[in-house]
């Protein structure tokens, strides 16, 4: 039988442990409370030529925080919506189409720019004509409508994004 909650939530036994490691070494201390017990209050001092850095009488800077990669503590930021790099482009930005709808004549080349850090794609819904492959960060695809109509189109790897060109005679 496993002892695992919930698949993205770490066994209870691993949690417990890591978390009575974290108070034997005397990294958490209650708000206000007693005085903190790092490595200098329980007996360890630097040698001789050496500091304990970022700690009070300590030299050198702090030690930073380690982040890891591709890991978020927040959700990101969402800045103002893209401006399009022309006339007849759209701009993809903060997992959205920039404009949403677009109006060119009929014999105009639109392309689009991705400027998000994740991939996207430009692809017709239903029958249509767009059919881009992944465009990485920065990469372009463009389009030349020939035909009057209205195409909508979205982004298969993440459908909730949709937007509209409009090609007029």
């Amino acid at each position: 039988m496993s002892h695992d909650i919930h698949p993205r939530i770490p066994r209870l036994p691993a949690l417990i442990g890591a978390l009575a490691l974290i108070g034997a070494l005397g990294l958490v201390t209650a708000c206000g409370g007693s005085p903190q017990r790092g490595p200098a209050s329980r007996g360890i001092t630097p040698g001789a030529g050496q500091s304990l850095p970022g700690r009070p009488g300590g030299t050198g800077p702090a030690s930073p925080i380690p982040v890891l990669p591709n890991t978020a503590t927040a959700a990101p930021a969402r800045s103002a919506p893209a401006t399009p790099v022309g006339p007849n482009s759209v701009t993809i930005k903060n997992f959205a189409f920039h404009p949403a709808a677009l109006t060119v004549k009929a014999g105009t080349t639109v392309t689009w720019t991705n400027q998000d850090p994740e991939p996207h794609t430009v692809t017709s819904q239903g029958q249509g004509p767009l059919r881009s492959a992944a465009l990485a960060s920065g990469a372009r695809y463009p389009y030349k409508f020939t035909t009057p109509g209205t195409y909508k189109y979205l982004c298969s790897i993440h459908p909730f994004m949709t937007a509209t060109v409009t090609v007029t005679q």
